[in-house]
């Protein structure tokens, strides 16, 4: 009978997943930023594309100090992101949709990515290893930093601006047509 796994094995597996999940992301941050319209944006996924590739380095060194080969086990949790994100950038939608759209993709693999460091972090102090927490912190990080900068982004504008564009050519409501129909009280709404 196999020997059951331990924390450290489950720690070494949560990092071939996450080094592979980084791998993934850099070419989808390539096709992020080449199909966002908004420079800020482009800029926001190019800035974060060199940041990965730093991550990258950093899960080498903790594999390092874990005296393990780097090497990645296909993280499937990012690829299906990553499918999410390539049906997006596939959909007809005007510019600053297809930025908002960007945003929420970008935003699906950050907060993928803040639960599995997150994760790792615990455990590697759990274990005592408080270089690789360290290491794994700072990737934390930047990964929060990162979907703070997209929703910036998006409460900065982009959204509002596909709001507005989606409803451009819809006709307002008559004012008469409103105020005419029937008034329920605030009595009946709270059965």
């Amino acid at each position: 009978m196999a020997e059951a796994g331990t924390l450290h094995d489950a720690f070494i597996d949560e990092l071939r997943d996450s080094y592979d999940g980084e791998k993934q992301l850099t070419k989808a941050l390539a096709k992020l930023a080449k199909t966002a319209t908004s420079p800020r944006l482009r800029e926001t996924f190019a800035a974060h594309l060199e940041e990965t590739q730093g991550q990258i380095e950093r899960l080498e060194q903790v594999f390092e100090l874990m005296e393990e080969k780097a090497r990645g086990k296909h993280c499937d949790g990012i690829a299906g992101i990553v499918e999410e994100g390539k049906s997006i950038m596939a959909e007809d939608f005007d510019e600053t949709t297809m930025d908002a759209c960007l945003i929420a993709a970008g935003q699906r693999a950050e907060h993928y990515e803040m639960a599995a460091y997150g994760t790792l972090v615990a455990w590697a102090q759990a274990m005592g290893h408080s270089e690789a927490a360290k290491l794994l912190q700072q990737t934390l990080d930047e990964e929060k930093a990162a979907d703070k900068k997209l929703s910036a982004l998006a409460e900065g504008g982009i959204n509002q601006g596909a709001a507005d564009a989606a409803h451009a050519d819809a006709e307002e409501e008559p004012v008469a047509a409103a105020s005419s129909a029937p008034k329920r009280s605030l009595k009946a709404n709270r059965r």
